[in-house]
C-alpha cells in the first residue's frame, strides 16, 4: 500500500505542502518581482511562501532562490545572474544577457504558458508563444536590469521616458524620506510582483487569444489563395481584416512553414474595417519599411473614383495612394483585379 501525506512526519508534510521562494531583501527591481510572480504560475511553486533576505543560512533552506546568492545552477534551483563570469542568454537568436526574470522564464516559461492557455506542453503553439513573449516582454527587462543600452550610440535622447515597467516597479520602492522597514518594503515588493505579473499575463492573453489566431488565419489564407486563384502565392486574400504584416515576415523566415515562401507574397487583399469596401496592399520589403516589394502601378497612383476606374480599366475604383503602397475598390472582385493587373505591369 502506498503512503499518503498523512503517513509522513509533520515537517515533511509541511515541506511538501508549501515550497519557499527566496530572493534578496531591501530595494527591489522588476526582474525579481516578475521572477517571483512567474514561479507562482507553476505547479511546483503555485502556493509558495516568500522569504526576502540576504542571509545565506535562510536562503539555503529555500526550495528555489532568485536574484541573490551569486550562483546559477538549475539542478539546485539557484537562479542568480550577478556573479562574475555569468553570460547566460535565452538563445534562439537572442543574445541579451539574462536577469533573474529571464532565467526563470527560460526554464519555466513553457510550463507557465501551457498552464495559462490550457494547451498541451508539447503543442507547437506553446513554443511560438514562449519565444514571442521573450521577444516582446521579457528581453527588455533583462536588458534594463543588466544595464544594456537599447542603442549602439550614446546620442542624447530628445526626451526621457520613465513609463516602462522597470521604472514603474522602481517607483514602488519607498522614497528616501519614507519608512523603509522590512515589513513596508515587503508589502511594496508584493505590489511590484503583482504589477509585473498582471502585465505579463495580459500580454500573454493577447498573444494567445488574438495574435496567434491571426497567425493561423494567415497560413490558412495563403493555402486557400494558392488553391483558388493564385498558385504562385503572390496574392493573398483575407476574407476578414486581421493584423498580417508581422506574421507574414516571421512565417517567411520559418522553414517549417512550407506554404509561405520568403519574398513570394506581393499583394494582400482584405475587406476594409468599415464601409464594406476592399483594400489591396503591397507587401513592404520589411515590417517597418515604407518601401514595397512591388508598389501598385505608377500610372494609377494618386487617382480616385471614376478617373481611377477609367485609367485602370477596373470598375469600382476608390483610390490608389500616391506612393502606391495601398489602394481601394468597392468590391472584393475589383480589389483582386487590381492586384492581378498590377502583377502583370
Amino acid at each position: 500500500m502506498s503512503s499518503t501525506t498523512f503517513d509522513l512526519p509533520e515537517a515533511k508534510r509541511q515541506k511538501m505542502a508549501k515550497q519557499t521562494i527566496g530572493t534578496h531583501n531591501g530595494t527591489f527591481h522588476c526582474d525579481e518581482a516578475l521572477a517571483v510572480f512567474l514561479l507562482r504560475q507553476t505547479a511546483t511553486y503555485r502556493d509558495a511562501a516568500l522569504k526576502r533576505t540576504r542571509d545565506p543560512a535562510i536562503l539555503n533552506e529555500c526550495d528555489i532562490v532568485v536574484d541573490v546568492g551569486a550562483v546559477y545552477d538549475e539542478s539546485k534551483q539557484l537562479f542568480d545572474h550577478h556573479q562574475r563570469g555569468f553570460t547566460e542568454v535565452f538563445g534562439h537568436g537572442f543574445a541579451t544577457k539574462l536577469s533573474s526574470a529571464g532565467l526563470v522564464y527560460k526554464h519555466f516559461g513553457q510550463e507557465i504558458i501551457s498552464n495559462r492557455t490550457q494547451l498541451p506542453l508539447t503543442d507547437p503553439k506553446v513554443n511560438v508563444l514562449w519565444l514571442k513573449m521573450y521577444k516582446e516582454f521579457i528581453e527588455a527587462i533583462d536588458a534594463i536590469d543588466n544595464g544594456i543600452s537599447q542603442y549602439d550610440t550614446d546620442v542624447k535622447p530628445r526626451y526621457r521616458s520613465r513609463t516602462d515597467l522597470s521604472s514603474r516597479v522602481g517607483s514602488l520602492n519607498p522614497a528616501w524620506n519614507q519608512p523603509a522597514d522590512a515589513v513596508t518594503v515587503d508589502i511594496q515588493f508584493g505590489k511590484a510582483s503583482e504589477l509585473t505579473g498582471s502585465e505579463f499575463l495580459a500580454k500573454l492573453d493577447y498573444y494567445a487569444n488574438a495574435w496567434l489566431p491571426a497567425r493561423d488565419l494567415l497560413v490558412e489564407s495563403v493555402k486557400s489563395s494558392q488553391a483558388s486563384f493564385d498558385p504562385s502565392g503572390k496574392i493573398i486574400l483575407f476574407n476578414q481584416f486581421l493584423p498580417w504584416k508581422e506574421h507574414l515576415f516571421e512565417l517567411e523566415a520559418d522553414e517549417t512553414v512550407t506554404s509561405i515562401v520568403p519574398g513570394q507574397a506581393i499583394y494582400v487583399v482584405y475587406p476594409d474595417e468599415i464601409g464594406g469596401n476592399w483594400r489591396v496592399q503591397a507587401v513592404p520589403v520589411s515590417p517597418e519599411s515604407f518601401e514595397s516589394r512591388k508598389a501598385l502601378p505608377e500610372a494609377w497612383r494618386g487617382l480616385r473614383d471614376e478617373e481611377l476606374s477609367k485609367v485602370s480599366g477596373i470598375d469600382g475604383g476608390i483610390f490608389i495612394h500616391a506612393s502606391g503602397f495601398i489602394g481601394g475598390n468597392k468590391t472584393k472582385e475589383g480589389a483582386l483585379k487590381i492586384a492581378q493587373a498590377a502583377l502583370s505591369i
